[in-house]
């Protein structure tokens, strides 16, 4: 195809949630649009990430449903896990929601190039020798599985989340270096499939980034479902074995297993793709830029995994929004990151958005909390499941955070996240009627008890 003419409006390079989101909102706002991608639309969310781990994590809960099946008093039994059939489920979730994506990419009148982009000026990207010029370009080329210095990831006994998406087989035993999101959400799946699973952390708690009463919550219902795990544990080194490997930690200790899953996070691609050259300010790799996503180059702007923002799909998705708007001569407000919510999807979820109860203290000085235990609530005990709702109150004032671990709780977080975002006090929430019984209930009582007005509650 050749490039257009004139220059584009928008040039993006990356069509993963940044990007693509970007340019179905600028096509939308009448803007001429280049989107380029090297592998497939939908990037790392759809093919490599949100998307198949989620999957497998609903395979993984129907597996203990069968095996559990007794306590609700059916005769179940779990014959096996067949991974062939696993992945065809997984992948047909893929190719749906794929080819729905491309069918839009259509519908919007988007000029798709399939080819590695490289930034080769503040206006232009160049693709399998052509030059596309823009108006502006976005950088939204992402992220990658990263590993840590000196240790090899094979793909085989050594793997990332990219490999462990694509097993033929359920391995007997892993342990998995992180105990972050991604390090918990393998951790419960394999689980569910009968892995023996041990997770490594170097911090002091699993989903170090969450606050420490959620953490300890999920690591107590983790410990119920004998998943093992090393805190504050450093990793020192890994050996080949004759039907596995062998990992040692810095404190002396060696576990040994099938295979090891490196989940230590994910680095930002964007080496050898022009972007200093251009004038791009960047440090360790990511890409800086201001709050409304722009660079330091004026023509430039970045979003998704490729800056140091959370790396989430749905902010990608908000931050190529953003700029399509802004690129269009709208204005449109910055994102408030800590309105955002984080799911963790393992079993037992975990779900938040606004401040850590740490960070709120940081920020206020004092702060009120209250925490509601889902075992007065009804749906929860239906499902047999367990945790809590915590909330923390800023000093007379709005709710600024909301913390819930339980089953299915990724599914509450979006009323929390109104009630964060709007500023909501205790009282606001406790007058609304919540449906009886669900679990969003949970959400309404710790509310009315933050309100002085507790009903379920053992005051």
């Amino acid at each position: 195809m050749s490039a257009p003419t004139s220059p584009a409006d928008l040039v993006i390079l990356g069509g993963g949630s940044g990007g693509y989101a970007a340019a179905f909102r600028a096509s939308e706002l009448g803007l001429n649009v280049v989107l380029i991608e090297k592998d497939k639309v939908g990037g790392t969310c759809l093919h490599r990430g949100c998307i198949p781990t989620k999957a497998l994590l609903h395979a993984g809960e129907v597996a203990d449903l069968a095996r559990d099946g007794e306590q609700f008093g059916v005769k179940t039994s779990l014959a096996g896990i067949d991974m062939d059939g696993v992945n065809a489920y997984k992948d047909g979730v893929i190719a749906k929601l794929y080819k729905g994506l491309q069918g839009l990419v259509k519908a919007r009148k988007i000029t798709y190039v399939e080819g590695e982009g490289r930034l080769t000026s503040p206006t232009t990207v160049e693709v399998n020798g052509q030059s596309y010029e823009g108006k502006h370009i976005l950088l939204a080329t992402g992220s990658y599985a990263r590993s840590l210095p000196g240790l090899d990831v094979d793909g085989t006994k050594v793997i990332t989340s990219d490999h462990a998406l694509n097993l033929d087989r359920v391995p007997a035993s892993a342990i998995i270096l992180g105990g972050g999101v991604i390090g918990c959400e393998f951790a419960s799946a394999w689980k569910s499939f009968g892995v023996d699973v041990t997770i490594v952390e170097a911090l002091p708690h699993l989903v170090p980034l969450e606050d420490e009463s959620a953490s300890k919550l999920l690591e107590r219902a983790f410990r119920r479902r004998k998943i093992a795990f090393e805190l504050g544990s450093r990793f020192s080194g890994v050996q080949h074995t004759e039907n596995g490997v062998k990992v040692s930690l810095e404190n002396g200790k060696e576990i040994e297993a099938e295979l090891l899953l490196v989940a230590v996070g994910r680095g930002p691609v964007s080496q050898g793709l022009g972007y200093e050259e251009a004038g791009v300010k960047m440090d360790r790799g990511y890409v800086l830029v201001d709050q409304y996503c722009q660079t330091s180059v004026p023509t430039i702007s970045a979003v998704g995994d490729l800056i140091p923002t959370l790396q989430l799909a749905h902010v990608g998705f908000g931050e190529g929004i953003l700029v399509a708007e802004r690129v269009a001569g709208l204005e449109p407000a910055p994102i408030d990151y800590a309105g955002v919510p984080r799911i963790t999807y393992s079993d037992p979820e975990v779900a938040s958005v606004g401040l850590t109860e740490a960070q709120a203290k940081e920020r206020y000085g004092e702060v009120k909390t209250l925490t509601y235990d889902l075992a007065g609530n009804g749906r929860s005990q239906i499902l047999k499941t367990t945790g809590a709702v915590k909330l923390i109150q800023a000093p007379d004032g709005p709710v600024v955070g909301i913390h819930m671990v339980g089953s299915r709780v990724g599914e509450l977080i979006a009323e929390a996240q109104l009630i964060y975002n709007w500023e909501a006090e205790a009282d606001d929430v406790a007058s609304l009627i919540h449906p009886h019984p669900t679990q969003s209930e949970a959400l309404g009582e710790a509310h009315l008890a933050l309100a002085g007005k507790p009903l379920h509650v053992h005051g």
